[in-house]
């Protein structure tokens, strides 16, 4: 059974920081894109950032460059982001999930950890 099981969420105030983790199990995610999405109230669940499992190649949103940073523990199984100079509108759940490279749809979801951001 594969399971992506999300930490590390809270509440911060604006220009604080936060690490996200995304503990992965259940089968290999060689040739697969990890991905971090987020989800305000009222909104559709946005890309925040991901990341090639086998070249740690990474992508990141527009709104979240320069302020949040991507990694990848392959001995650990695990997915992480750094998410540094916070800012109320980065307030969500966000998501840790799965797919493989090229496809569109992702396969395998976390149950999502809450990020708020107070001013």
């Amino acid at each position: 059974q594969v399971q992506l099981i999300e930490s590390g969420g809270g509440l911060v105030q604006a220009g604080g920081s936060l690490r996200l983790s995304c503990a992965a199990s259940g089968r290999t995610f060689s040739g697969h894109f990890m991905g971090w999405l987020r989800q305000a109230p009222g909104t559709e669940r946005d890309f925040v950032a991901g990341i090639g499992w086998n070249y740690g190649t990474t992508y990141y949103a527009d709104s979240v460059k320069g302020r949040f940073t991507i990694s990848r523990d392959r001995a650990k199984n695990t997915v992480y982001l750094e998410m540094n100079s916070l800012k109320p509108e980065d307030t969500a759940v966000y998501y840790c999930a799965a797919k493989l490279v090229g496809t569109k749809e992702y396969t395998y979801w976390g149950q999502g950890t809450q990020v708020t951001v107070s001013s």
